[in-house]
């Protein structure tokens, strides 16, 4: 005798929308049962199950609530399923307003350390490479980051959350000078344009953050070298640490042999550097960091009838260590030293001799906690302790000050999608005490839109020089910022426009040969960034555009003025295409003259290539033209009305890039 059972099936059936569009894919199913389905294109499902009576439907979809119903079996048919999306926690935000990412970043924008040496002009130099990027000024004789109107000493670097006191090479004047630190040495690399929270200080206009590597895991060596620079750096891995090491060598001596210049060097430009770092991990929460570099320049020119001699001694030195603490609770410790000595003869006149030395130690902690998925703090303190000594002839200055300071920033998730940041910054300098709130609300209706409002007030002292010709009168200058941002994100595309203001308080004036706090200013303008990469199979394209209204009284001006490093109109336009082992780069890069008493200066126009050849996978060989159709531009206008213009119109680079122990290029990037 056969025994047959056969159950009943019964169709449970639907559509599942997030309110507006369907949600293809979304898995529907019986809790504890294998029956279920994905929905389709429409949204919709439909399946057969033999469970009978009351049962539990499932729907699952990433980036939306788990949606439950339980009902009888017989009910569960044309069902009109709404799904909510999940509220983001704050870990899982990431604010772009007025901030580039580069590295390992949650952002759109990014660009690892041979990306930065192989940008279109940027030959290796992260400072050039960021000028490529909206908001900032081209600036060709100094070749220092001026963002939104601001004077370069505006932009503060930080290593590590640390402060760097000089984080250019020295070099004559009107000759563009170089970022000292090498790109291979950075996992992050964070730009902010303004509108930066309460943790970074003496800055009035931008910082640019920068996080070293982690502690490798294997042994690395590698070495470069090119017409101008050559390089050596390795890494020796131990069980949770390791030590690595950076040597460079810098000289333009072979370079002008090859190629004439309009500049007369008697000793070419040369810079020795070298740099090392050991990092341990004691767990997964309690990491020590240390880092330091050495710069050795000298270059000496003949200007003006005298023979200018030139030499820099620059040392920077950090340690970090964070730890947890318990209960939740981060530890953030750091100290820094920056000593700069610098040394010119003949620098004014025949005989004269110049000596400056700077310092700077930097001391901070910080203690940060995240109270829930809607709410986090952080709290530190910090103190900027620097002295200076200037000889020049009979003029001489020593100034011995400190600026302590603390800062609150609470993070907090208001509602499902509007987020609120909010700071406030103290600084004591001289028994005066500055309060600088600082306030962003962002609005992120979903994973394509980004809406930010940013404001707040900064604080900067005034350079070395001005504090010593003032008296002691010179107190801090003070910058009010107000940002909209809005920004539009997809996998092909990236468009971010961004309104600001900007208002000047205290800047330096000279006012009956004396330094006072009486100056004054504003910039407001607008920065519009796009970048794709769907117009052609491996082709990617930015178009960076800048307009900047700038107006100040300050220094030696005798009446509100546009700086004269300020362009009205910049513009920046890129291209790399990739074939096969070749990448082929395009860089387009305009600025409209700037004003000087002798009248306005011709626009700068200047049209670079790049080749890259992946040689083998240990080897890289890079080679760009700078201004490939010689176009003649001129910087800016000396006191005498001369042009200054660049020490030669094009300038052509070639370089070699070689892992000796690694399957990637020249790969020291967990240096």
């Amino acid at each position: 005798m056969a025994v047959c059972s056969l159950s009943a099936q019964t169709t449970i059936s639907g559509i599942v929308t997030d309110g507006h569009e369907p949600l293809v894919g979304t898995n529907v199913f019986i809790v504890g049962s294998i029956d279920g389905c994905l929905a389709d294109s429409l949204g919709r499902f439909s399946f057969t199950t033999s469970k009978t009576g009351e049962v539990m439907l499932k729907a699952t979809f990433i980036g939306y609530e788990d949606f439950s119903l339980t009902a009888d079996v017989s009910q569960l048919t044309n069902l009109s399923i709404r799904m909510n999306e999940k509220a983001m926690t704050l870990n899982e935000v990431v604010v772009t307003a007025s901030t580039f990412s580069f590295g390992k970043s949650e952002n759109f924008k990014t660009m690892d350390a041979l990306d930065v040496v192989m940008a279109g002009n940027s030959c290796g130099d992260i400072v050039a490479a960021l000028q490529t990027l909206p908001g900032t000024q081209m600036v060709g004789e100094s070749g220092k980051l001026y963002v939104r109107g601001g004077e370069s000493d505006e932009c503060q670097t930080f290593i590590n959350g640390m402060h760097v006191l000089v984080p250019y090479s020295a070099e004559t004047e009107n000759t563009a000078v170089r970022g000292r630190f090498s790109p291979f040495l950075f996992k992050g690399i964070n730009f902010s344009l303004g509108g930066y929270s309460g943790e970074y200080g003496q800055a009035l206009s931008s910082v640019l953050p920068m996080e070293t590597t982690d502690a490798a895991t294997s042994d690395k060596f590698g070495v470069s070298a090119s017409l101008v620079d050559w390089n050596v750096g390795g890494t020796k891995a131990f069980k949770n640490s390791s030590l690595s090491f950076n040597a460079a060598l810098t000289s333009m001596g072979l370079y002008n042999s090859l190629f004439k210049e309009r500049n007369d060097y008697f000793r070419p430009y040369r810079k020795l550097s070298g740099e090392a770092q050991y990092k341990k991990e004691f767990s997964t929460s309690s990491v020590l960091k240390s880092y330091i570099g050495y710069d050795l320049t000298s270059v000496g020119q003949r200007i003006d009838g005298r023979n200018l001699s030139l030499k820099e001694h620059n040392i920077y030195a950090n340690v970090t260590y964070k730890t947890a603490i318990g209960h939740g609770y981060t530890l953030f410790t750091g100290i820094a030293n920056s000593s700069v000595f610098s040394d010119i003869d003949n620098a004014k006149t025949v005989g004269d001799h110049y000596h400056n030395f700077r310092n700077e130690v930097h001391l901070k902690a910080e203690v940060r906690k995240s109270y829930s998925n809607v709410l986090k703090l952080s709290a530190g303190v910090e103190d900027y302790i620097r002295n200076s000594t200037l000889n020049y002839d009979i003029y001489h200055y020593q100034l011995d000050y400190n600026i302590l300071s603390a800062h609150i920033d609470a993070q907090w998730r208001v509602i499902p999608r509007l987020f609120l940041n909010l700071s406030a910054r103290t600084e004591l300098m001289k028994s005066k005490w500055l309060v600088m709130p600082r306030a962003t609300l962002s609005y992120i209706p979903n994973k394509h839109l980004q809406f930010s409002l940013v404001a707040g007030r900064y604080s900067q002292i005034a350079e070395d020089d001005y504090l010593a010709q003032s008296r002691n009168t010179l107190g801090q200058s003070t910058a009010d910022h107000a940002i909209l941002s809005m920004q539009y994100k997809t996998q092909t595309t990236l468009l971010r426009i961004e309104p600001y203001w900007k208002k000047y308080h205290d800047l330096p004036l000279l006012e009956n040969g004396i330094y006072q706090s009486h100056g004054h200013g504003t910039s407001k303008g607008i920065d519009i960034f796009v970048e794709d990469h769907s117009f052609i199979k491996n082709l990617s394209t930015t178009l960076s555009y800048s307009f900047n209204d700038s107006k100040r009284l300050y220094l030696d001006y005798t009446e509100v003025q546009t700086p004269d490093y300020v362009s009205r109109h910049n513009l920046r336009l890129t291209a790399k295409y990739a074939v096969g082992k070749l990448i082929f780069g395009l860089a387009e890069s305009y600025a409209t003259g700037r004003h000087f008493p002798v009248g306005k200066t011709p626009h700068y126009n200047s049209v670079d290539v790049n080749l890259t050849y992946l040689l083998s996978p240990k080897v890289i060989v890079y080679s760009s033209l700078n201004n490939i159709f010689g176009r003649t531009n001129i910087f800016r206008y000396d006191g005498k009305g001369s042009p200054v213009m660049p020490s030669r119109d094009r300038f052509f680079y070639i370089g070699i890039f070689v892992s000796l122990k690694n399957n990637k290029a020249y790969d020291i990037s967990n240096f």
